[in-house]
């Protein structure tokens, strides 16, 4: 049963990508709700002050124009303006359209002319002179004459520094989350290296207990239950390795006693006897196995195809001929005893659970885009009636066995698997079982990860 795969959407799948996007997110909305706050406590406060300042100015204004005789009141309006035009912005003389604040500006004004009733030749109307500068019509005796309001309020709400100051807050602000990340990142993945370590079946280094109390104390847990585990998988393996040598010395005089009570017994039972004899002595070598499977070896560079052919002979010793298929290999570094077990226990799991021929082949994968990367692999290869399905995973387990009419009946302790499976764990590796339609057997493959060593010591 494969894990269904997330699809990959907007939000990010790493800790950093989405401390990034929510710190980036969290900046721009400290920003507009900082401009919201600006525009309603500051800007429109100024603006209604501005609009009644220039409402009673206006006034003014005009009431003077109308207490000046007509033929004086253009030459008053023209200096007026002139006066306007000498302080104007210059930078504000090509603006054409009123920005949101001088419209709002611009209204209130109007609202506080008309409602005072001081409203200069009726409805306000208002326009931007070729220097840029709002001026504002008044009419007496049906002449309009227009009035310049220098720099009452400028034409942009916001420059570029409000931009360029938001732009330099968000990159401190993602370069400070990017560090603090990254600080807890290295922590986090040295457990996540540590817990593939332990997955393997191999002793992990304790992790540093130092940094954060979240972090040390993760860190803390962590070294106590690799300890744990190493503990009682010792306690286990001693107590194997005890109880399978305790049995081992009745069993030899057992088979002593059957030796020379042999021609005084009925010859069947004394078979029978030699045959019960030599099944538990294999179970007691298949715990001893187990126990050794996680004792400390060097790693020394190895030939699987030397490795496949030492165990073809030695099977031919016992009169079992081993078919072999061997592809060209490079030397890889591996346990050899241990690697040695493994093979010698798929070999017997075959003939013992299994049918002839059985196949010993050896070779390489390239791996491609797969995580791992190029492999090597020893497979073992029978004839018999394979495992079912359902019971794949189970049977790598200790003391599990395949049930139903797939490789059952035959004596053994269900340690075979299980002795491969930490072995292969053990080198980085892995079992793959592949049994087809009944009668096609099952392949056993310890794959390894492919690594040539030319420099033992490297």
């Amino acid at each position: 049963m494969t894990a269904s795969v997330r699809p990959r959407g907007l939000w990010p799948r790493s800790l950093l990508g989405r401390n990034l996007l929510l710190i980036a997110a969290l900046v721009v909305l400290g920003q507009l709700v900082a401009v919201v706050l600006v525009r309603q406590m500051i800007l429109q406060p100024r603006v209604a002050q501005v609009a009644d300042g220039v409402a009673r100015n206006v006034a003014a204004l005009s009431a003077g124009l109308q207490a000046l005789p007509a033929g004086q009141r253009a030459a008053f309006v023209e200096a007026f303006n002139l006066n306007a035009a000498q302080v104007a912005p210059t930078s504000q003389s090509r603006r054409a359209l009123l920005s949101p604040l001088e419209r709002q500006f611009v209204q209130a004004v109007a609202r506080r002319l008309q409602g005072g009733g001081t409203a200069p030749g009726g409805e306000a109307v208002w326009r931007r002179d070729s220097t840029g500068v709002l001026a504002l019509r008044v009419v007496h005796d049906g002449t309009a004459y227009w009035l310049h309001l220098p720099s009452v309020f400028p034409t942009r709400e916001f420059t570029g520094a409000w931009l360029l100051a938001t732009l330099i807050s968000m990159l401190l602000a993602l370069w400070g989350a990017w560090w603090l990340q990254r600080h807890i990142n290295r922590p986090l993945g040295q457990v996540v290296a540590a817990a593939q370590q332990l997955a393997q079946g191999q002793a992990p280094a304790a992790l540093p207990e130092d940094g954060p109390d979240e972090i040390a104390t993760v860190a803390r847990s962590f070294n106590q239950m690799a300890q744990s585990l190493a503990a009682a998988d010792r306690e286990r393996a001693l107590m194997l390795a005890g109880v399978s040598h305790d049995l081992r010395t009745p069993l030899t005089k057992l088979r002593l006693g059957v030796e020379i009570a042999g021609p005084h017994l009925d010859a069947p039972l004394a078979a029978s006897m030699a045959r019960s004899i030599e099944a538990m002595d294999g179970i007691v070598g298949q715990f001893l196995d187990f126990a050794r499977a996680g004792e400390a070896e060097e790693a020394v560079a190895a030939s699987l195809n030397e490795l496949a052919r030492a165990v073809a002979e030695a099977q031919a010793d016992h009169g079992r001929a081993l078919r072999l298929e061997l592809a060209a290999l490079p030397d890889v570094r591996v346990h050899p005893q241990a690697l040695r077990r493994a093979v010698d226990n798929l070999v017997e799991n075959a003939w013992r659970h299994g049918s002839p021929p059985v196949v010993l082949r050896t070779g390489a994968e390239d791996g491609g885009d797969t995580p791992g990367g190029a492999t090597v692999w020893i497979e073992v290869a029978d004839a018999g009636p394979g495992i079912e399905p359902e019971v794949m995973d189970r049977v790598r387990q200790p003391f599990s066995r395949g049930g139903g009419a797939a490789r059952s009946g035959a004596p053994g302790a269900g340690l075979g698997l299980a002795i491969v499976e930490r072995v292969a764990r053990s080198h980085g590796g892995r079992l793959e079982l592949h049994s087809g339609t009944p009668g096609q057997g099952l392949r056993a493959r310890l794959v390894l990860p492919f690594e040539v060593k030319t420099d033992l010591g490297a």
